[in-house]
């Protein structure tokens, strides 16, 4: 396998380190034109770090591109040759694993669909023995931190020094909105749990479509996210695949310049001495929701022990859609999304019904 040059190692280092990091190109590489005509594109703009496309593309059925192959390696190693900048492209077995590395891919990916499976991930994470590169790992499509952890560690423990992290959201029942369901509240557990790793958000895969896309990516940003992968297109329309998601290099150079860059502190004693007030106040505020709601879990003891005392069920659907109904009323006066009273109450719903569940068995 062949080694990157010493100068392209000493660019990808400081891509690495670099806040925020921008990767664009396209979802497939789908001829020599396309790829170059849109490297040199995004070079232009000056805000990209590094260069994607997609070689191989996993599918959901047979009959989609599953993109162009190995042959679109040596696309990929030009445009790096014209612009200067890294290429990154992702992975899902030991043979593509040593086909990037021969074409000197600098960053590789694991995506979505290989995440989801611990053999594919060992897969790859062997082929990666004894290789300096560094290598980003998408979320799995399904919302199972352990999973994503479990890939880190395996990559890790293959002798990998430097891995990120891709938050590109999850597939879930009854999601509308995104084509994946973000789930902030799982990336930003994920960094918490891995502060010293990388993440980086992938607006395009979470929202499907470009209305959104600028929406996603300042939110990602907001919560603090170490940069941005997008993809971009020369024709989007005209895409091989992904066509509503993707952009032209153009558009994202504009869409860049619309993000407000948020810093994650600032050196102002005025400032921390605000934030401290209203934390504490946050925190008394939290200290009296375990109360209530420790307060509602008794009660929902005792209807437990009616409930088994005249042998009726635990879970009556009639009376949890009249609850959600009420809390949609209410929360709607003060000013909180049906999405959030909906997993508030599913959460509390469930912690009632593993309360009386304990009763009824006693």
């Amino acid at each position: 396998m062949q080694q990157t040059s010493t100068t392209m190692r000493e660019t990808v280092q400081q891509v690495w380190k670099k806040r925020p990091m921008i990767i664009s190109g396209p979802c497939s590489a789908e001829t020599e034109e396309q790829v170059l005509e849109t490297a040199t594109r995004l070079a232009k703009t000056g805000k990209v770090d590094m260069l994607r496309a997609g070689i191989w593309k996993p599918r959901t059925r047979p009959g989609s591109f599953e993109g162009i192959g190995a042959k679109g390696l040596p696309w990929m190693q030009q445009a790096k040759k014209i612009t200067g900048l890294p290429v990154t492209v992702e992975v899902a077995t030991a043979k593509q694993v040593e086909d990037a590395l021969t074409f000197e891919v600098d960053v590789l990916w694991i995506g979505a669909r290989t995440t989801v499976n611990p053999f594919s991930v060992q897969d790859v994470a062997d082929a990666l023995r004894g290789v300096d590169v560094p290598v980003l790992i998408k979320n799995p499509i399904n919302p199972d931190l352990e999973l994503w952890i479990g890939a880190v560690e395996r990559v890790a423990k293959a002798g990998i020094k430097q891995v990120g992290l891709i938050h590109r959201g999850f597939s879930s029942y009854g999601n509308t909105e995104y084509r994946n369901a973000p789930m902030w509240h799982l990336a930003i557990e994920m960094k918490r749990r891995n502060p010293e790793l990388l993440m980086i958000n992938d607006p395009s895969h979470i929202s499907g479509r470009r209305d959104i896309l600028l929406d996603v990516a300042q939110k990602a940003i907001d919560l603090d996210m170490d940069g941005l992968i997008i993809e971009s297109h020369i024709d989007p329309d005209k895409a091989w695949s992904d066509a509503k998601q993707q952009i032209t290099p153009e558009r994202l150079g504009e869409m860049l310049g619309q993000i407000a860059w948020r810093k994650e502190d600032i050196n102002s004693e005025e400032y921390h001495a605000a934030l401290e007030k209203l934390r504490q106040q946050i925190n008394h505020l939290d200290d009296e929701l375990m109360q209530i709601l420790g307060q509602r879990m008794s009660i929902a003891e005792k209807i437990g022990e009616y409930k088994k005392n005249n042998n009726i069920t635990i879970l009556q659907t009639n009376r949890w859609n009249e609850i959600l109904e009420r809390a949609f009323k209410k929360g709607e006066k003060l000013n909180l999304s049906k999405e959030f009273i909906t997993k508030y109450f599913d959460a509390v719903h469930m912690e009632s019904i593993n309360h009386q569940n304990k009763i009824m068995n006693s």
